[in-house]
């Protein structure tokens, strides 16, 4: 037995990342910029303020019963908002996996607070627990991503206000979950009409933040450690995207025995077959699968 054969097996028995019992955190979040940028192309201001927001928590400066962080992500769609959610749970629980995905659009009425904490004894679905409190509980260091937020109920953001603020919640049957070690991102296209240009100004966030504002209450405002707004892409990292993605299916191709090599004019090709710039990165990967994966299935 060596070192990593006892942080992996300790790892597996608490549910804690490996990467967080043996590595030294804080020279691992001292690169947690450049790591981001592995995946995520553009969006500097973004990166740079979640990156900086978690660092702080990561070397004690928060409160240690609330989330680690919490954001909310505002921008048009396929611009990277999922994706940096994805490489934080990457960076800081070792897989894009550890994230916990809710479609806020399923949670409109009254009646969903209980579909995320759970019935109260007595009720129909008591024993399957909430969709939210049962897979945190299962899984405490993890990322939980609440997509289009502003479309939930009033009564569903009563209960993100809570975790924001507590970091814990009670579930139906009782049971105090923890949201201390997550990492609570919401998602919303709130303000995206007025982000049609590549360039941030004052002007653009006052517009943006003038919608919010109108949205959420002040006190759930000021609970999120950042409002982050993404920019739309340009030709040239809707470029550099693509050259990612060709690498990720050049991985998968590998593993089965095959060699992938795009030439610049095939994936300056591949580019022009997105009639949507409009849509971010989102049709590249229905470009991907029509004119690469179909043709070797």
């Amino acid at each position: 037995l060596d070192d990593e054969d006892v942080t992996l097996a300790a790892s597996l028995m608490t549910g804690i990342p490996a990467s967080k019992l043996g590595a030294d955190e804080r020279s691992r979040y001292a690169s947690m910029v450049e790591h981001m940028h592995q995946r995520i192309i553009g969006q500097e201001e973004a990166v740079l303020a979640v990156s900086r927001a978690v660092k702080t928590a990561r070397v004690g400066l928060k409160d240690p019963n609330r989330p680690i962080g919490s954001f909310l992500f505002l921008g048009p769609t396929g611009v990277g908002k999922t994706e940096l959610a994805k490489a934080l749970g990457e960076f800081m629980f070792g897989s894009e996996d550890q994230m916990v995905t809710l479609d806020m659009s399923e949670y409109q009425q009254e009646h969903a607070v209980s579909r995320l904490v759970g019935a109260p004894p007595g009720y129909v679905g008591y024993e399957g627990g909430g969709q939210l409190t049962e897979q945190v509980r299962a899984r405490p260091y993890t990322v939980v991503l609440f997509d289009e937020v502003e479309k939930a109920h009033p009564r569903v953001l009563d209960v993100l206000l809570q975790i924001m603020e507590e970091g814990r919640l009670t579930d139906g049957q009782g049971r105090v979950v923890s949201f201390a070690e997550t990492v609570i991102i919401m998602t919303s296209n709130l303000g995206a009409e007025y982000l049609e240009t590549v360039e941030m100004t004052d002007t653009v966030r006052e517009l943006v933040m003038g919608r919010v504002k109108q949205f959420f209450r002040p006190e759930f405002i000021n609970r999120l450690d950042e409002v982050v707004i993404f920019l739309p892409l340009t030709g040239e990292q809707l470029g550099q995207i693509l050259t990612l993605m060709l690498k990720k299916e050049g991985k998968l191709l590998d593993a089965r025995g095959m060699t992938l090599r795009v030439t610049d004019a095939a994936q300056a090709w591949l580019l022009a077959q997105n009639d949507h710039p409009e849509w971010g990165a989102r049709p590249l990967r229905r470009i991907i699968q029509r004119y690469l994966r179909e043709p070797l299935a």
